[in-house]
């Protein structure tokens, strides 16, 4: 019989994709090269995790904990975070590809996301207070009352942003990128 649970531990190269799994607990593993893709992980504790060089495309995350979770040139397309836990919900992406997943109504001050493509990411209603989008490409993301007070997108690219729609105090961005805020005016800045 598998463990339930499991510390410490090191998983590399491991095929879990289509694969269900339900109510298993991982604190402090690494997982290296392995494959999620079209996963369903349910009712899943992942607590000090390290996610390096993998395929989590299209991976469910019914009722999944999240706490301090690191994600390292790893494939996310499509992932819904949404339904994770949000109780110690903690998160972080260096070098990964995150298009067309959602965060939407998610807690995620200070979150970091660093070198990743955020390409039609849904961010609607989401506490991004603080995070940092360190040279990410955010082409099409979407930001619809969302919450980025003193977040910093001076690296960033690509984004639209209405300040009307989302709470954009104290954020920080970089000259170029203040296009990216006035677009939906329609107007030319020479």
């Amino acid at each position: 019989m598998e463990a339930l649970v499991h510390d410490d531990q090191t998983f590399e190269s491991v095929n879990y994709a289509e694969k269900i799994i339900n109510g298993k607990e991982f604190n402090g593993c690494t997982f290296k090269k392995c494959d999620f893709s079209n996963s369903e992980f349910s009712r899943c504790k992942f607590i000090d995790c390290i996610f390096e060089h993998g395929n989590l495309s299209m991976m469910k995350l019914t009722a999944s904990t999240l706490n301090d979770v690191v994600f390292k040139n790893c494939k996310i397309l499509g992932v819904n975070f949404s339904p994770c836990v949000d109780f110690l919900f903690s998160v972080r992406f260096e070098d990964c590809i995150l298009d067309y997943a959602s965060f939407m109504g998610k807690k995620m001050v200070k979150t970091s996301f660093i070198k990743t493509s955020l390409k039609e990411v849904t961010f609607s209603q989401a506490n991004l207070s603080g995070a940092v989008f360190d040279q990410c490409d955010l082409a099409d993301a979407v930001f619809n009352r969302t919450d980025l007070a003193a977040a910093n997108f001076v690296t960033a690219y690509n984004y639209i942003i209405d300040p009307e729609l989302n709470n954009v105090k104290r954020a920080i961005f970089s000259a170029n990128g203040i296009l990216g805020l006035l677009d939906k005016y329609d107007i030319r800045i020479g």
